[in-house]
């Protein structure tokens, strides 16, 4: 978004002083409501001042929608359960098929305490999915508005809650970014033991916690990454990880 907001200031500041002043003082004045907003007014205006031509406006159209490949993400899941369950675990299903959804009628003692589950050998490797999404720690702006890009140097403070260690093998957590998805993959004792998990996330709740990953923290995890393609073999490593006395 800031990206496009300079390439337009610089648009108006090639205008004519009568045209940009004017311009200047109707967007002060301008009330949005979505989709008419200060974008397509600023559009609309330099298309008819003959600033921008058709070709002008698809190229400034396509290079916003590929700086903000996920930016949807952040629009159309605005609730943490749409973000967390309807898209995060449909999108990690979707990347590992081989994973199912654990069920009481082939396992009676299933009460919900993870999210999917995979066969390795014998062994039922029990799995969690935790989401979160970076935004501008400091704004309170609607959330595809302070959405942040990757390279963004902006503070964010992406929360897991609700972790629980004892309840599951391996943990995937999955980050969006309006231009990037990043993924890590943990043994759950990797979680426990780490020093930026906080244990007691809520009062009597006894083995569960939440884990702030922020731009001060974040290098810390890169051992823990994994790319789109090697998620199920990572899983498996994690659960062997976890299954070491080591």
């Amino acid at each position: 978004m800031e990206i496009l907001k300079e390439n337009l200031a610089k648009l108006i500041e090639s205008l004519p002083i009568n045209d940009k002043e004017k311009l200047r003082n109707n967007l002060k004045k301008l009330m949005s409501v979505y989709p008419f907003n200060e974008y397509e007014y600023i559009i609309s205006n330099l298309f008819c001042l003959k600033k921008i031509t058709l070709v002008d406006y698809f190229a400034i159209r396509e290079e916003y929608l590929v700086r903000n490949e996920y930016l949807h993400i952040y629009e159309k899941y605005g609730s943490p359960t749409a973000f967390g369950i309807t898209w995060a675990q449909s999108h990690i299903h979707a990347i590992v098929p081989e994973m199912k959804k654990p069920t009481k009628k082939e396992n009676s003692d299933f009460d919900n305490e993870y999210d999917f589950f995979c066969d390795y050998k014998k062994n039922r490797v029990r799995i969690e999915v935790k989401a979160s999404r970076a935004v501008d720690a400091k704004s309170d702006e609607p959330l595809f508005i302070k959405a942040l890009a990757l390279n963004s140097e902006k503070p964010f403070d992406m929360n897991f809650q609700q972790i629980k260690p004892k309840h599951c093998d391996v943990f995937v957590w999955v980050a969006v970014w309006r231009d990037a998805i990043k993924y890590w993959i943990f043994a759950s004792k990797d979680i426990e033991k780490n020093k930026y998990y906080s244990r007691g996330q809520h009062r009597g709740n006894i083995g569960e916690g939440q884990l702030h990953l922020n731009r001060d923290n974040i290098k810390t995890f890169k051992k823990y990454e994994a790319h789109p393609n090697e998620l199920l073999k990572k899983i498996i490593k994690a659960y062997k990880r976890q299954k070491s006395k080591k």
